[in-house]
C-alpha cells in the first residue's frame, strides 16, 4: 500500500514517478469502549508508514493504551515513536493546536468529534473523525428466524450496546408480530453480570451518567407511545449492587419522531419499527442522519443486492449484523457518522498517514556535458 506509481519515458528520456512519504507527527484521540482495538486502528499503520504517534486514551479507561505501549516497546519499537498522553479538554486542545502535529485521528461522539475536526482543520491539520451512529437492521419476511434473532440480540445487547456499530434499530418488513416471542425469549435468556465472568452476556454501562441517560431514553420512549416489552431498568447483579447496570430492553411500536430513535442511546436497547415494503425500509434508513453501519437479513439475493446499492450507509452487512471490515479494507462511515479527509485503516488509512511526492527525472545528457551551442533545454521551441 506504500507503493507509488511510475511512468517511464513520459517524454523523451524523462521518467515520472510518485512516492509516498510520512506526514510527520500524528495523534489519536480514543474513546472508552474499545480501549485496545481503536488505538490499534491508528498507531500501527502510522508508525509503519514512518511517522511518530501521540496517543490520548479515554480518561475513563487509560490503562489499555499503556499496556499496548509497553508491548510495542518490548517488540522493539524505538523510544519516542509511540507516546501516551493523558488528560481531558486541555490535553486535547494542545494536540489540536500544536504546530508539529500534522494529522489527527478521532473516534467518539458527535459533539467532541465536530469540535476536534473544526479546530484541527482550522490549524491546517489532516483530520479523520468517526462520529455517532444509529445502525439499522432490516429484517425481510423470508429471513431465517433462529439465525436472525441470535444475530440481532447479540448485535444489540453485546457490550451493553456501547459500540458504534451496535444494532439499535430493527426494521421489520411486513410486521413484527411473528418475531416478538423469539426476540423476547432470546433477550430474556441473556445474563447480566460484571463482564469478566465466563457466563456474562451483558456487562455494566461505563458510568452512572451513561446509565441514567439510557434509562431516561427508555422512559421517554414509553411516554411517547412505544411499548416496553422487556424493561432492563433496575436490574440488580449480586456482588455488584451499586453497579451501572441496564439489562436488555426491547421497545416495540417505535416511530421515527421518538427520542429513543433520533438519539444514539449507546446502551442495551433495541428499538423495533415496522414497514410494509423494502422500499419503505430503505427510505427510513436513508432519512436518518447517520450512515455508519446497517444490515439486511434475507434469503433473497435480489433484495440484498438492491439494498446494498440503494442504502446510503458506508458499511453494509448481508446476513451479517455488525459489518466491521477487516484491516485490508477501510472503516467507511458515511454522512453524519464521519467528518474528515480519509477513512480509517485499510488503503485509505495508509493514504491518510502519508503524502504523495511526484518526481520528474531526466538522466540522459549529451557526450561531453551540456551543449556549447544552441538554446537552453526547454527553450528550444520558444519563439520558433
Amino acid at each position: 500500500m506504500l507503493m507509488g506509481e511510475t511512468i517511464e519515458n513520459i517524454a523523451s528520456g524523462i521518467d515520472c514517478y510518485s512516492i509516498r512519504q510520512p506526514v510527520g507527527v500524528c495523534a489519536g484521540i480514543c474513546p472508552f469502549n474499545f480501549p485496545a482495538m481503536v488505538p490499534l486502528w491508528m498507531y500501527p499503520m502510522a508508525v509503519t508508514a514512518g511517522n511518530t504517534f501521540i496517543l490520548k486514551p479515554s480518561e475513563k479507561d487509560p490503562g489499555a493504551s499503556v499496556m499496548l505501549a509497553d508491548l510495542a516497546q518490548q517488540a522493539g519499537l524505538p523510544k519516542g515513536v509511540l507516546n501516551i498522553v493523558h488528560g481531558t479538554h486541555d490535553t486535547v486542545n494542545r494536540i489540536l493546536d500544536h504546530p508539529d502535529i500534522k494529522a489527527i485521528s478521532f473516534v467518539g461522539g458527535d459533539a467532541a468529534g465536530k469540535y476536534i475536526y473544526e479546530r484541527a482543520a482550522a490549524n491546517g491539520k489532516r483530520v479523520q473523525c468517526n462520529l455517532g451512529a444509529k445502525n439499522h437492521a432490516v429484517v425481510m419476511p423470508d429471513a431465517d428466524v433462529d439465525g436472525t434473532v441470535k444475530a440481532l440480540v447479540g448485535a444489540g445487547f453485546g457490550a451493553a450496546g456501547q459500540r458504534c456499530m451496535a444494532i439499535s434499530a430493527v426494521v421489520f418488513v411486513g410486521g413484527f408480530e411473528r418475531w416478538k416471542e423469539p426476540f423476547l425469549e432470546a433477550a430474556k435468556s441473556l445474563k447480566v453480570n460484571g463482564g469478566m465472568e465466563p457466563d456474562a452476556d451483558v456487562g455494566p454501562m461505563i458510568t452512572p451518567e451513561a446509565k441514567a441517560r439510557c434509562e431516561q431514553l427508555i422512559q421517554s420512549a414509553i411516554d411517547q407511545g412505544a411499548q416496553c416489552l422487556l424493561d432492563g431498568r433496575g436490574v440488580k447483579v449480586p456482588g455488584y449492587e451499586n453497579g451501572n447496570f441496564v439489562g436488555p430492553t426491547l421497545l416495540a411500536g417505535v416511530q421515527p419522531h421518538m427520542d429513543c430513535y433520533k438519539q444514539e442511546i449507546f446502551g442495551p436497547v433495541l428499538s423495533c419499527l415496522e414497514v410494509d415494503t423494502l422500499t419503505e425500509a430503505i427510505d427510513l434508513v436513508n432519512a436518518n442522519p447517520y450512515g455508519n453501519g446497517t444490515a439486511i437479513f434475507t434469503d433473497s439475493g435480489s433484495a440484498a443486492r438492491r439494498f446494498q446499492h440503494d442504502i446510503q450507509v458506508g458499511m453494509v452487512g448481508i446476513n451479517v449484523p455488525i459489518p466491521v471490515p477487516l484491516p485490508m479494507f477501510s472503516f467507511t462511515g458515511w454522512r453524519g457518522s464521519f467528518v474528515g479527509d480519509l477513512h480509517m485503516y485499510g488503503k485509505a488509512g495508509v493514504q491518510f498517514y502519508t503524502q504523495p511526492k511526484t518526481v520528474t527525472a531526466k538522466w540522459s545528457r549529451p557526450a561531453g556535458g551540456m551543449p556549447s551551442k544552441g538554446r537552453m533545454p526547454g527553450l528550444d521551441k520558444v519563439g520558433a
